[in-house]
């Protein structure tokens, strides 16, 4: 297992410089669903950089086109113009066929594990069906994943016997055995109630410390947002583009102290300014309110 800091041969931290890519280019990015029907526009002309080891997080109104950007992103539709890059070679193009990739890993919003398979057979399962690894190498870096965040001793249970939190856990470490350049993560904490979230928040930091992989997280939640995010990225309603970009001033690594920074509640009142404007539009133009 080699993921950037987390490998058995690696030490416990790999460090901002440890790159392996990640380079993300999102180029006057256009998303229109039936286009010869309804033609719903759900991103339009959207251009973002977003540098390799950068932790970039996404909200905006429910239904303004931030899921649609990241299924593109992730390879699982299409787009109609533009174009997006990574490490400079194109993954999505106007007539390009969808292509998901190992380099590009999603961790959804609702669960994911299945439930008829333990958590060591969750986690191997993507290395095993792209035919990767050995199943002997792929257990045991499984093994080295969960000792290393403290979750050795559940590999045999089901997720049904796990906390909501420990299964978010165990889905995260199966995107990272793939060895992914880009984590795209949608809103995958939603479901959690407070206690179980900050646990989570904290997790996700640490990984992110260790790793350095570009992360796209999307969610609805302010602090959430600043807390992790090196940029947070106010899209307007639907269709999505930025409308304001922040770039998150606070230093790393961080803890639950800095929720209460002063920089940090200045830039959740910009951020909510921008977030209440376009959640208006959205209420007028008879979509749903920010949830």
């Amino acid at each position: 297992m080699s993921v950037r800091g987390l490998g058995p041969d690696a030490g416990p931290k790999a460090g901002p410089d440890a790159k392996a890519g990640g380079d993300i280019s999102i180029r006057e990015v256009t998303k229109i669903y039936d286009p010869d029907g309804i033609h719903v526009v759900a991103v339009e002309r959207c251009s973002l950089e977003i540098a390799a080891g950068e932790f970039l997080v996404v909200v905006g109104p429910s239904g303004c086109g931030k899921t649609s950007l990241l299924n593109v992103l992730a390879g699982f539709e299409d787009l109609t113009d533009g174009e997006i890059l990574l490490d400079g070679k194109p993954i999505a193009a106007p007539g390009r066929p969808v292509e998901p990739g190992s380099d590009r890993i999603v961790v959804f919003q609702n669960g994911a594990l299945f439930p008829w398979k333990t958590v060591l057979e969750n986690i191997v399962y993507g290395p095993m069906v792209q035919r990767r690894r050995e199943l002997g190498r792929a257990r045991q870096a499984a093994r080295n994943l969960l000792a290393q965040v403290g979750l050795e001793g559940i590999e045999g249970s089901y997720p049904a016997e796990l906390s909501s939190g420990v299964q978010r856990r165990v889905e995260i470490l199966r995107a990272l055995i793939n060895e992914p350049r880009v984590m795209l993560l949608d809103e995958p904490f939603r479901g959690l109630d407070a206690v179980a979230k900050s646990v989570m928040h904290q997790f996700l930091l640490d990984l992110f410390e260790r790793t350095r992989l570009t992360m796209f997280f999307i969610t609805h939640d302010l602090d959430e947002a600043i807390f992790l995010g090196d940029r947070v990225v106010v899209m307007t309603t639907r269709p999505c583009c930025p409308k304001l970009v922040l770039q998150v001033n606070l230093p790393r690594p961080r803890d639950h102290r800095a929720l209460g920074d002063t920089r940090f509640l200045e830039l959740k009142r910009a951020a909510l300014e921008a977030v209440h404007e376009e959640a208006l539009k959205a209420f007028r133009a008879g979509e749903r309110e920010l949830a």
